[in-house]
């Protein structure tokens, strides 16, 4: 388990993930819902018969408590035991409700002949990654989405410009091909598309398989930066929208009305105009009125000192994003020749 040494931000986050047989997913979605809301615990946990996957976060004793319910002592038995799961820290709850959701996949691939529980390619420890990756007999393939690929990504890679998951057995079967591509490596932001992503490469024929074991969030957490291969910033499913190297808040934002990450050139773009558009919706009028309009809302509460609902998480990690580019703005002055 990858735990970051931060004990006094108030808020643990975990991300965990499972492929483990789970028949019962039905029975077990009522107990594990009364159990995380009867903590405080916020988040999104969803379950499948194939395993659970999910990020959610609480005070650092009801997160404790919550490992030894699905590792342990809860209905999930030891089945869960093993899991690939990460820990960091919060100042603020980075979530705002408690949802289980269940559906037919932790992660959707629609391919049937699919079974991580089964087969999976090769795991590469992060401090293994970069001489796997630098060889020239290695396709170096990344498994995510465009949009958190424009945030940043690996050194060489693939971009298979989807824009779900689903899509990647498309470019599989236009692009690579197991007679020539010997040796395929992937990476996600967790590991979990790679579980799956390789366990498909396996049974369309690729001979030899590898996928960062962790993904992303455990390369940048346990990587030096100076000998990082990553460039960019990794995209994260929550209010922090990005983070770097030590996991540390990104700068990236997203925009209100169609919330596509946004870097800082995207911010400089002329279609760019806080909390209505970005240039990636730049055409699209409806989301543009609903953004303008709860802009409007927020700018209300405001003036009147007021929280806009929903709104906190984001707000206060924005002012830690300002922060720090001031303090980064200080060093820089601090360091200029004279």
């Amino acid at each position: 388990m990858a735990s970051l040494p931060q004990p006094h931000h108030p808020y643990k986050v975990m991300a965990v993930y499972k492929f483990a047989s789970l028949p019962d997913v039905e029975a077990l979605k009522a107990p594990l819902a009364e159990f995380c809301c009867g903590k405080g615990i916020k988040g999104t946990l969803i379950l499948a018969p194939e395993g659970i996957n999910g990020t959610v976060a609480g005070t650092p004793e009801a997160i404790d408590a919550l490992a030894d319910y699905l590792f342990a002592t809860g209905p999930f038995g030891t089945r869960l035991m093993g899991a690939e799961v990460k820990y960091s820290f919060a100042d603020t709850a980075p979530f705002l409700r408690m949802k289980v959701r269940l559906k037919p996949e932790i992660v959707t691939l629609r391919a049937p002949q699919v079974d991580p529980n089964r087969q999976v390619g090769t795991y590469v420890e992060p401090e293994d990654w970069n001489a796997l990756i630098e060889r020239n007999d290695v396709v170096l393939v990344d498994t995510r989405n465009d949009y958190e690929v424009g945030l940043g990504t690996f050194q060489r890679a693939l971009d298979p410009h989807t824009s779900s998951f689903v899509e990647f057995k498309d470019y599989v079967e236009k692009h690579l091909d197991p007679a020539r591509d010997k040796k395929v490596a992937m990476f996600c932001t967790g590991g979990i598309r790679c579980e799956k992503a390789s366990s498909y490469l396996l049974s369309q024929g690729f001979e030899e398989v590898f996928h960062l074991k962790g993904g992303i969030l455990r390369y940048l957490e346990v990587t030096p930066p100076e000998q990082s291969r990553f460039q960019g910033e990794c995209f994260v499913f929550d209010e922090r929208v990005s983070v770097g190297h030590g996991l540390e808040l990104g700068n990236a934002t997203l925009c209100r009305a169609c919330r596509h990450p946004l870097t800082e050139a995207d911010r400089g773009h002329a279609d760019y105009h806080e909390g209505v558009s970005c240039p990636y919706c730049k055409d699209d009028a409806a989301k543009h009125a609903a953004a303008a309009e709860r802009q409007r809302q927020m700018d209300l509460a405001k003036k009147r000192g007021l929280a806009h609902m929903g709104d906190a998480a984001l707000t206060d990690a924005e002012r830690r994003r300002q922060a720090k580019r001031a303090q980064a703005e200080r060093s820089r002055q601090a360091n200029k020749p004279d």
